[in-house]
């Protein structure tokens, strides 16, 4: 069955944590030309690899005096700016060791949230692998801020699945997958191979824990899993600290957690909105507007507008909410915060009239616009 389910893969994002390839002394490197050895045999195979790699700030904290994870973001980047020059280099004599070359990719969310960023990213990352180079990509933590970071590289990983078009996002963990329980606590706990839909009932089975090597825990690696697998994509979550995991699970061995997709794919688009660029803010919507968009499959127009919040400019992305504040749908706004106040709630008959100018009759038109999975999956 495993066999069956990833035999149609060639492009696989692999994200390896922090608690795999490096410990409370820094960087594993054993463990790094481990793993390099099982990617090396996977392009041998004929895969294309896209690395996305923890391990930055583990690998220069040290230097820091920092016990634990940094308290602040200045401490995170400092660490980050020593370690991520070690990290590299240990991939590049990994790789180099065995025939093969890398590249350093290290992105911020505001690159993938501009949708011309987006792009060139596609584009470097593309050519990458048409030369045959493996990129290694991180988050940029060294300039990184709150607004702008991808929260953990879990949520990176599923980000770059969606921007290279891959088939099968492999995350690499610590633990052996998703358990029914907590195997730490509970010693009958029981791995789950397969999940068909991440519900909450798979949720629940996450809980809260992560460790003072990286910011991600089960919990965001579902929400990994939910992202990919929403876009058509499997999802696997298998421990990588064992040696020879990796090709175990693409010899088709039982092991791990795999996250079967769906088999709707929401378009590419649509994802990227729904995903990856951040909202600026919120729309509140009439009865009318809400039943529209989420029955009718309409666009929005000014009409249905009954207030605003936050600052947006023309181009963001912003959150539809109904009469109660609850969001039901994302989508970027062909009109900015200072015009949509002078418009909201009138006939689109008079856009022109109001601003002296329009750029379309839809507040949002519906091709960037998605619903959210509890209304309907696009």
């Amino acid at each position: 069955m495993r066999n069956t389910l990833i035999s149609p893969t060639k492009r696989i994002v692999i994200k390896i944590g922090s608690a795999v390839i490096s410990d409370s002394n820094g960087l594993n490197r054993e463990r790094i030309n481990l793993l390099a050895d099982d990617i090396c045999a996977l392009r041998q195979r004929g895969y294309e690899i896209i690395v996305v790699s923890s391990g930055s700030v583990a690998a220069g904290k040290r230097d820091l005096g920092i016990t634990g994870k940094p308290q602040t973001i200045p401490l995170k980047q400092a660490a980050a700016a020593i370690g991520q020059s070690r990290l590299m280099r240990s991939y590049r004599t990994a790789f180099r060791g065995r025939g093969e070359n890398v590249a350093q990719v290290l992105l911020t969310r505001d690159d993938l949230a501009n949708r011309r960023r987006y792009l060139n990213a596609r584009n470097t990352l593309m050519t990458l692998l048409e030369y045959g180079i493996v990129p290694i990509i991180n988050e940029n933590d060294t300039v990184v801020v709150d607004e702008i970071r991808f929260g953990d590289n879990d949520n990176l990983s599923a980000m770059v699945t969606n921007l290279v078009e891959a088939h099968l996002l492999v995350i690499l963990s610590d633990v052996d997958g998703l358990f029914d329980c907590d195997p730490r606590s509970n010693p009958d706990a029981k791995l789950i191979h397969e999940v068909e839909r991440i519900n909450d009932k798979i949720v629940d089975m996450a809980g809260l824990a992560d460790s003072d090597l990286g910011t991600g825990g089960m919990a965001t690696k579902l929400k990994a899993a939910k992202r990919t697998t929403l876009h058509g994509v499997g999802t696997a979550i298998i421990n990588g600290t064992k040696s020879g995991n990796l090709l175990r699970f693409f010899d088709g061995e039982d092991i791990g957690t795999y996250f079967i997709p769906n088999t709707t794919r929401m378009a590419a688009k649509k994802h990227w909105i729904a995903f990856t660029k951040k909202p600026r803010g919120k729309l509140f919507l009439d009865d009318g507007a809400f039943n529209a968009i989420v029955h009718h499959g309409r666009s929005l127009l000014p009409a249905g507008i009954k207030g605003v919040e936050g600052g947006f400019d023309r181009g963001d992305a912003v959150r539809l909410c109904n009469t109660e504040g609850v969001e039901f749908a994302k989508g970027v706004t062909n009109y900015a915060l200072a015009e949509l106040l002078q418009i909201m709630g009138k006939k689109t008959a008079e856009i022109e009239q109001v601003l002296g100018y329009k750029y379309g009759d839809e507040i949002i038109h519906r091709d960037n616009l998605v619903l959210t999975e509890n209304n309907v999956d696009e």
